[in-house]
């Protein structure tokens, strides 16, 4: 090889990550009037075992092989500590300060900017580990220290992000999170699963009213800033699967639920419904807010891609908006979304599915 063949290829080497580089900020300092398209990754329920540890490190690989404008964790970063107790060989202990360590240094290994939003599994269920005692309150205040940099994303790249600690009426919730590119208003609002940490304890009971106030007003405060800004669309971010199907018309449950339970079988809303109001909220929010919207999360671990949201005004599916739920343990794979501004839904997702990840049938 020549000293102008090696000059060259150096050249190349490392003009790419320059390239994406310079990319991404194009896209994060374009008008709202530029018809530019990005990618971004969605990722979440992740390193359930150390095998999922693993499987989540070729997650990162793929990540970082795609130019992408940032990358969403919808949370759950760490085993449940109940099968942890179980099996304690099999996973990793969740919810002490080791792990979360090794969750964050995973994190930065990502080229891309990483936004998190906390899961159940992160926190919540913290008091279920056996091995040592955390309290959900303990690993929550964790989180938010370790996890939320005042004004930036994680990853190697970061990028700036607006926090809903700067009103200071909701101080303490720094992981809700806001920013726009390319025209789009994106945001994360911290709501999980285990029922939103609802109905355990008063201790409980108080801490889910007041993060679920917050959210109601972040969730607003986005369409409120996605009208003012003249965005192409929105984008949510949460982690819980917040069951739009207990909300559904009648008629809807009973096409939906008929083959499996019969059409008189469709569950009604649970009572003390915990994502009620969030569900309320959209659909209050989508009754004039006429641009796409999608809502991004996780907890069920089933990838899907639909439009669970009704109307109350016509009784059928709002058209602008779509429901994308990632992968989840042990299926450990990714969505990556697609912001198109010359098409008419604006947002395409698309799996890509990690072949060493994929379970291999035992002869």
């Amino acid at each position: 090889m020549t000293d102008r063949t090696r000059r060259t290829g150096e050249r190349t080497v490392l003009g790419k990550p320059l390239a994406m580089a310079l990319f991404a900020l194009s896209i994060a300092t374009a008008p709202a009037g530029a018809q530019q398209a990005f990618q971004f990754g969605l990722v979440g329920d992740t390193g359930y075992s150390k095998t999922g540890e693993q499987e989540f490190e070729r997650i990162i690989a793929s990540l970082n092989a795609s130019d992408l404008a940032f990358v969403i964790h919808v949370g759950d970063f760490q085993n449940d500590p109940r099968p942890h107790n179980s099996n304690p060989d099999r996973s990793s202990v969740p919810c002490i300060e080791e792990s979360y360590k090794r969750v964050l240094a995973s994190f930065q290994r990502i080229k891309h900017p990483v936004i998190l939003t906390p899961g159940d599994n992160d926190w919540t269920d913290c008091h279920h580990l056996k091995s040592r005692s955390v309290t959900p309150l303990e690993a929550l205040g964790t989180v938010r220290a370790m996890f939320f940099s005042k004004g930036q994303s994680l990853g190697q790249r970061t990028i700036p992000v607006e926090s809903q600690s700067s009103d200071p009426a909701h101080a303490k919730f720094v992981e809700n999170r806001r920013w726009s590119i390319g025209g789009v208003t994106f945001a994360t609002a911290h709501v999980v699963g285990s029922n939103d940490n609802f109905g355990r304890s008063p201790e409980m009971d108080a801490e889910h009213k007041e993060r679920k106030d917050a959210n109601l007003a972040w969730i607003k405060a986005a369409f409120v800033k996605a009208r003012a800004d003249n965005s192409r669309g929105v984008v949510l971010m949460i982690q819980a699967n917040p069951g739009f199907e207990n909300h559904w018309p009648q008629a809807a449950k009973g096409r939906y639920f008929g083959p499996f339970l019969g059409r008189a079988g469709a569950p009604p809303i649970p009572a003390n419904d915990p994502f009620g109001p969030y569900v309320a909220l959209l659909t209050e929010e989508l009754e004039t807010y006429d641009r796409p919207v999608a809502l991004l999360h996780g907890d069920t671990h089933l990838f899907r891609i639909d439009q669970p949201l009704y109307s109350k005004s016509t009784g059928r599916a709002f058209a602008n908006f779509t429901r994308v739920e990632t992968f989840g343990a042990p299926e450990s794979h990714w969505v990556r979304v697609t912001v198109d501004p010359n098409y008419s839904g604006l947002f395409r997702f698309q799996a890509e599915i990690i072949p060493e990840n994929v379970a291999r049938r035992r002869n």
